[in-house]
């Protein structure tokens, strides 16, 4: 069952990619029969083809059929909880008779366990999260933070198919920064508004996507620089832009000629070196770069 979900979820994607939902409805109806689990949910993402096809239909029939698939794996996502909510009201109206040891060792686990759901966040799946919760603040700067973090996390869909509590993560990357600055002053809101602004950035998914499972920490997130957080398309660019100024610059300094042309608008000697390279078409002039061989300044004229 697992192979065919996997095998559904690559045409979706493709579908999604191409913006042609044509079979999407022969898809749908496989899903719609098919078991799912929370664990092929999170790793196939096929919530986020879905829904996405969903946006791109015009068939009622694909619409109707995609919102009834996501509300039932939304279920996946909230745990069976309430099932087993009349069973513990039952329990807890018949209290054990305290002359029987096996009443004793009932009522010990029962106080254990809830002493257990006390110390840690329950889990939508049933398992005590590790990290510890952010901690409760009164303070009305912070909350709003706080809470335009987690909106930022729901930017995509990607919150849904992850199972990830946005709320939660918004509070515990705002306690990252506010431990940072221990203030809510102009460095504080920056920190958090860079924060706000990549995890909303659509050329960049993958940031929210790796905060949403945990790949990368809250704490660490928190203090990330904007070349660290930057899409990866942004970082191919900035090291192109970085090969090519190393080039202009070894170009001007090594295989250049030494001129006394030419004035450096820094340091106003008139010690530099030039080369002329053809940048632009053949019939327009050459374009001249020029270093300065006395503080390293580097220049060039079209």
């Amino acid at each position: 069952m697992g192979d065919e979900i996997i095998r559904i979820a690559k045409k979706m994607e493709r579908m999604v990619q191409k913006k042609n939902t044509v079979g999407a409805l022969d898809l749908l109806k496989e899903l719609k029969i098919l078991p799912m689990t929370l664990e092929l949910l999170q790793s196939t993402r096929i919530g986020m083809s879905v829904n996405s096809i969903r946006k791109q239909s015009t068939d009622e029939d694909v619409t109707s059929l995609a919102k009834s698939l996501i509300k039932s794996w939304k279920k996946l996502l909230d745990g069976p909880s309430s099932d087993k909510e009349p069973e513990e009201k039952k329990k807890e109206q018949q209290p054990p008779s305290q002359s029987s040891p096996e009443a004793r060792e009932e009522s010990s686990s029962s106080s254990n366990s809830s002493s257990k759901k006390e110390e840690g966040p329950m889990r939508s799946d049933g398992i005590v999260s590790s990290f510890p919760r952010a901690p409760n603040t009164l303070d009305s700067v912070r909350l709003k933070c706080r809470e335009l973090i987690a909106t930022a996390l729901k930017t995509g869909d990607d919150y849904i198919t992850i199972g990830a509590d946005d709320e939660e993560l918004g509070a515990q990357i705002e306690e990252a920064v506010f431990q940072e600055f221990k203030n809510t002053d102009a460095k504080y809101k920056n920190r958090v508004r860079s924060r706000i602004s990549n995890l909303k950035d659509a050329k960049n998914p993958n940031l929210r996507r790796n905060v949403l499972c945990g790949n990368i920490s809250t704490e660490h997130f928190a203090r990330m620089t904007a070349e660290e957080m930057a899409s990866d398309e942004l970082k191919e660019m900035r090291k192109n832009l970085t090969k090519e100024a190393i080039r202009e610059h070894q170009m001007a300094k090594t295989g250049g000629t030494e001129t006394d042309l030419f004035t450096c608008g820094k340091c106003k000697q008139k010690n530099c070196t030039y080369t002329q390279v053809q940048t632009r078409s053949a019939d327009e002039p050459m374009t001249t770069f020029v270093f300065c061989n006395i503080c390293g300044n580097r220049w060039k004229f079209c």
